[in-house]
């Protein structure tokens, strides 16, 4: 029986959404054999073929196929309507192959030429698909206020959209791509809005109220909101048509019980789920489902065999289906599960395995993980050098992906502390300890600073879901570091590691044996201590402690070289202490030394201070705003800077965002100087400093106090914010210190770790000024001028006073 072309074109389709890609591949093959004669038909053949082959990691194949489409398009002498819609979808493919591989501005670039090819076409669902696109390639390449304003574009189309359907699924599409650009917030309200469309509209499948649901969920859950998200999973299995759908949403509450430790629920779902799994037909997001289920099983005791019945089927599924990624991940994980039971050499094989498949389609954001699951493998057999080099690789290929973890593949859970950050540490591990009584060379302490310098930037790459840092890295060797001990603490699981670089030495590295739970207790508890208005003696013996495990070793070696500066780069807990206040029996740390902390050298390389254009824009609000209460001392503060240095005031009503902006663009400013409520915390939505009109977000800042350096090419000098502090409770929430002081391009960041006592605030700040203005002095020297002023002041000299100040950046 013959089938016409027509028909295989669509049987192509059919299978292509039913994730059968290679299947696919060969059906559009066949069909393409019988339209060497209609070149328009033939153009749009191939369009699907780059598709399909960009699924199964087939890049060559894939470029080849849209090359010959565009060319076919754009030979054309046919200007119809739908020559318009086959050239515009053409382009819209190509941009996908040119991010897949890494090429994001020109796939911004063949995105913008799409959206005006969909527009000339009047395809209004193909110009907001493109849309949506261009937004992920400008949050790529860190353009993250475009790619912002590029979604609320799309949001303004899809609100007139007359067509409830396409309505529907681009609310749904634009809420899952805020998500994964980190504004959850608004994730949430676009997938409320799609879920009130289809309860508007007339004929809706029950299909479109489940993937939204699951949509919801899936949004509340990266919130931390665990019971609407357990609820919205609910909800999207009862609605589902599909029951593909129906298990995924399953899966996903597994997933939460499990680590939300609700076992017996997690206990009941479980054996509801099981039995589902045997009627599903084979395609990616089935295989997916498994693993995703194989996965969760593998927690518990008792489900490992079950758990890895499944993988073993997932990866003949794929194998049958010619889906290399699939088989990837579910070898991958398989061999996971052997790592766990301690079979290290059948462990090994299938990871090698899964290794051998990602590299042969290109996905690093895939292979890097088997890389790391390999090195983990070796080590544990105690192959200590072929397992550093196998972390060295991930390391590696981790770094080459810096922009694409933002939007890494969101099928298979991602979570950046669980996938991202443990490599980086299990590889200084393994670099700083090479054996039993095996002290590491300077080549591998050479390497571990470097490692940790990298953790630091992809912490803040994913603190604001885009690579914004991209352009100001410097290489650390050509950092010159004058008379400044660089000193990087390393919370590992069992040991405290120090690497100290001191000026013409070779880097010198301490280990103490102490538990990471015991460090993270202490430092909590210091951090408590140090807030309270009255010293106690246990705050002092804390701190002490803290003091013998970060710079007791290195007591002489700092005398020696005639150390002026500390300079810090922390990590984890240890960012939330002010480390200042550390005390080694007989004074705190700040009477001996200046103390600086900085993200990285690699970001914010010193450069020193021109005094001589030392002018300052200070902004500050004294009245109740936005629910914040009001800083009757602000008044007092600004007027001590004013009569310290040249300054322009903003008060009150006239320290909007806009006037802000607009005084920083006219007049070069060295100082910027908000006395205002803001917080840090370790989510860049809820990270802001407060003007009247409204709370500045650290997204929002760059575009504020950056917009000069179009026009003014000197960055700031030093940001002072005043009246901020870290969230409470929230662990991480320096974190967002450091990204408000990346995010406003000054060199230096002066802040406070926790809200101070307004009058001994103002004293500091004063004198933090003079000394800056009047003497041949550092900024770190600056500050430490003013906490000694405190310190020696018997009203103050409590370190809540003096010791929430810290210097973030350019100490010099």
């Amino acid at each position: 029986m013959h089938i016409s072309n027509s028909d295989l074109i669509e049987q192509g389709r059919e299978l292509y959404q039913a994730e059968r890609f290679a299947e696919a591949v060969t059906i559009w093959q066949q069909a393409l054999k019988g339209h060497q004669e209609n070149p328009l038909v033939e153009a749009m053949v191939l369009n699907y073929l780059s598709l399909a082959y960009q699924q199964l990691g087939r890049w060559q194949q894939a470029t080849q196929a849209i090359t010959s489409s565009l060319k076919l398009t754009q030979n054309s002498k046919n200007i119809t309507q739908q020559a318009k819609l086959i050239f515009a979808q053409a382009l819209n493919t190509q941009g996908s192959l040119q991010l897949a591989q890494g090429q994001a501005e020109q796939a911004l670039n063949t995105w913008q030429q799409a959206t005006a090819a969909y527009t000339k076409a009047g395809y209004a669902s193909g110009r907001i698909g493109s849309l949506v696109n261009q937004a992920q390639a400008q949050q790529a390449l860190g353009l993250y206020l475009q790619a912002r304003k590029t979604l609320a574009e799309v949001e303004q189309a899809l609100e007139n959209q007359p067509d409830q359907q396409l309505k529907i699924t681009g609310l749904r599409g634009l809420g899952n791509i805020l998500r994964l650009v980190g504004d959850l917030g608004n994730s949430r309200r676009v997938l409320q809005q799609s879920l009130a469309a289809i309860q508007g509209a007339a004929n809706v499948s029950k299909q479109d109220i489940s993937a939204t649901l699951l949509s919801l969920g899936n949004t509340a859950r990266t919130q931390g909101d665990t019971e609407a998200a357990l609820a919205y999973y609910q909800q999207a299995a009862t609605n589902a048509s599909a029951i593909i759908t129906q298990i995924q949403a399953e899966v996903n509450q597994l997933n939460l019980l499990i680590a939300t430790k609700q076992l017996q629920k997690a206990e009941n779902l479980r054996n509801q789920l099981q039995p589902k799994f045997n009627d599903l037909s084979p395609s990616r997001s089935t295989i997916y489902a498994r693993i995703n289920f194989g996965k969760s099983l593998a927690k518990g005791t008792q489900g490992q065999g079950e758990s890895a019945k499944l993988l073993a089927t997932a990866v003949q599924q794929a194998k049958s289906l010619g889906d290399q990624q699939a088989e990837s991940y579910a070898l991958g994980y398989l061999g996971g599960l052997y790592e766990q039971n301690q079979q290290w050499s059948n462990a090994q094989e299938l990871t090698q395995q899964a290794l051998q498949l990602a590299q042969a389609i290109n996905a690093p954001d895939i292979a890097y993980q088997w890389q790391w699951q390999l090195g983990r493998i070796l080590k544990a057999e105690g192959a200590i050098k072929p397992a550093t080099a196998a972390y060295e690789v991930a390391f590696t290929t981790l770094k080459s992906l810096r922009s694409d973890l933002v939007a890494i593949n969101s099928d298979i859970q991602f979570s950046f502390r669980e996938s991202v950050e443990p490599v980086y540490r299990e590889y200084v591990e393994l670099l700083l300890n090479p054996g039993e009584n095996t002290e590491p060379s300077q080549n591998n302490i050479k390497q571990a600073r470097q490692v940790i310098e990298s953790l630091q930037l992809a912490e803040l790459d994913n603190f604001f879901r885009s690579a914004c840092l991209q352009g100001q890295i410097v290489p650390i060797e050509q950092i010159e570091q004058s008379a400044a001990a660089v000193i990087y603490p390393i919370i590992l699981k069992d040991r405290l590691e120090v690497i100290v670089s001191l000026p013409q030495q070779p880097l010198h590295h301490y280990s103490t044996k102490v538990a990471q739970q015991e460090v993270e207790e202490v430092l909590e508890q210091l951090r408590q201590n140090l807030e309270k208005p009255y010293t106690t003696p246990e705050g002092k013996a804390l701190s002490t402690k803290v003091y013998d495990w970060l710079i007791r070793s290195m007591e002489a070696g700092l005398s020696q070289s005639q150390v002026k500066t500390l300079v810090f780069v922390l990590d984890g807990s240890l960012r939330n202490i002010a480390i200042a206040a550390l005390y080694d029996g007989k004074q705190y740390l700040v009477e001996k030394y200046s103390i600086a902390l900085t993200p990285g050298l690699e970001l914010l390389g010193p450069k020193p201070l021109n005094k001589s254009k030392l002018k300052t824009l200070v902004a500050g609000l004294t009245e109740a705003r936005h629910g914040y209460s009001p800083l009757p001392n602000v008044s007092d503060e600004l007027k001590a800077i004013e009569s310290e240095v040249p300054s322009e005031i903003l008060l009150n009503q006239t320290f909007t965002s806009s006037a802000l902006r607009k005084q920083i663009d006219s007049l070069p400013f060295s100082v910027v100087h908000l006395a205002t409520h803001g917080q840090f915390s370790s989510n860049a939505d809820e990270t802001f400093v407060l003007a009247w009109d409204k709370p500045v977000k650290v997204n929002e800042l760059k575009d504020l106090l950056r917009s000069r350096n179009q026009t003014k090419p000197e960055p700031i000098e030093l940001l002072v914010l005043s009246a901020c502090e870290t969230a409470e409770g929230d662990k991480r929430a320096a974190l967002g210190l450091a990204g408000v002081a990346i995010q406003a391009g000054a060199r230096s960041t002066l802040a406070s770790l926790w809200s101070v006592d307004d009058a001994s605030g103002t004293q500091l700040i004063s004198k933090f000024y003079q000394e800056l203005a009047t003497k041949k002095v550092t900024k770190a020297e600056a500050l430490r001028q003013a906490q000694l002023s405190l310190l020696k002041d018997p009203d103050y000299r409590h370190p809540v006073h003096w010791a929430p100040y810290i210097l973030l950046g350019n100490w010099l």
